[in-house]
Formats: structure tokens, C-alpha cells, sequence
């Protein structure tokens, strides 16, 4: 069995329209293949931001497990690693925004980067990021671009 993430847009809803529900088993007929059939899942939250626009849906990331037949993808000139596609699937629970953020305690830097040019933060969200990542320059100039103050990081490139 696999534990992983999923995102959703809000209302778990996947890309394709169809709504989920939490406790559900579902299952895929026919090959899994990760580009092509089953429940696609990341072992890193941050990864399941790649297949979303954060900044433009609202979106949900549940904690999923997948199981049955699977298809494991890496992406490595992304750096996009235990990414899977599995025939049986399902979702233990939404996180939280608290859940979330805990998360980001726990990951590496680029990993942290990542996250944070793919997630939309709120305000609160926004200052607490800035405070912890205050001393790190990288970090810093990944906020300010990708959380929409592109202004600054043109002073910073002078």
C-alpha cells in the first residue's frame, strides 16, 4: 500500500469534474500507466501542486492511499520523484491548513522552494513564511515572485 497526497479542487473534486469522497474505495479498469490511466498520487506534497493551478483554484490536498496494481514515475530533470499511478485508491482525509504548513516544517529546502511557487498563501500564511524564511535569500526572493511581489525581486536583481 502507498501513502501519498492528492490534490483536488475544492469540494474534492479532480481535474476532470468528478467528486470524491473521503473513506471511498475507487478503482480503474484496464492498464495503469502514470500518463495515461489510475489514481495518480505524490509522495510528496508539494509534487501534487504541479498538476494545479493553486494560484488560480482552490484546491484541496487530502492524504490518499493507493494500492492493487501501480505504476511508479520519477521526474528527474524537475526533480519530481515517487509520483504513482495506482488501480485502487482511497482518500484517508482532507488536510488541514495547519496540517499543511506542518508539512513544510519537515521537507528540505528545495523542496520548501517548491512549495512555495506552487501554493497559493493566503495573508497569515504569507508573513509566517516570511518569518521563517527571513535569513534565507533563495526562500525570500521565491515568495516575493511567486506570491505576487515581482517588484522586489527586480530591486534585488540590481
Amino acid at each position: 500500500m502507498i501513502k501519498a497526497y492528492k490534490c483536488f479542487r475544492e469540494g474534492l473534486i479532480n481535474r476532470y469534474g468528478e467528486k470524491f469522497t473521503i473513506g471511498k474505495v475507487y478503482h480503474v479498469e484496464n492498464e495503469i500507466l502514470f500518463r495515461k490511466n489510475g489514481f495518480h498520487m505524490c509522495a510528496n506534497l508539494e509534487d501534487t501542486l504541479r498538476f494545479f493551478d493553486s494560484f488560480a483554484d482552490n484546491i484541496e490536498i487530502a492524504n490518499v492511499s493507493g494500492f492493487g496494481k501501480v505504476d511508479k514515475y520519477d521526474d528527474e530533470y524537475y526533480e519530481f520523484f515517487d509520483m504513482y499511478a495506482t488501480e485502487y485508491m482511497i482518500i484517508n482525509h482532507a488536510l488541514t491548513i495547519e496540517e499543511i504548513i506542518s508539512y513544510t516544517n519537515h521537507i528540505s529546502e528545495m523542496q520548501l522552494k517548491r512549495f512555495l511557487s506552487l501554493y497559493k498563501l493566503n495573508d497569515l500564511e504569507l508573513e509566517y513564511f516570511k518569518e521563517k524564511c527571513k535569513k534565507n535569500t533563495m526562500l525570500m526572493q521565491t515568495i516575493d515572485y511567486y506570491q505576487g511581489n515581482h517588484e522586489k525581486i527586480k530591486l534585488l536583481k540590481k
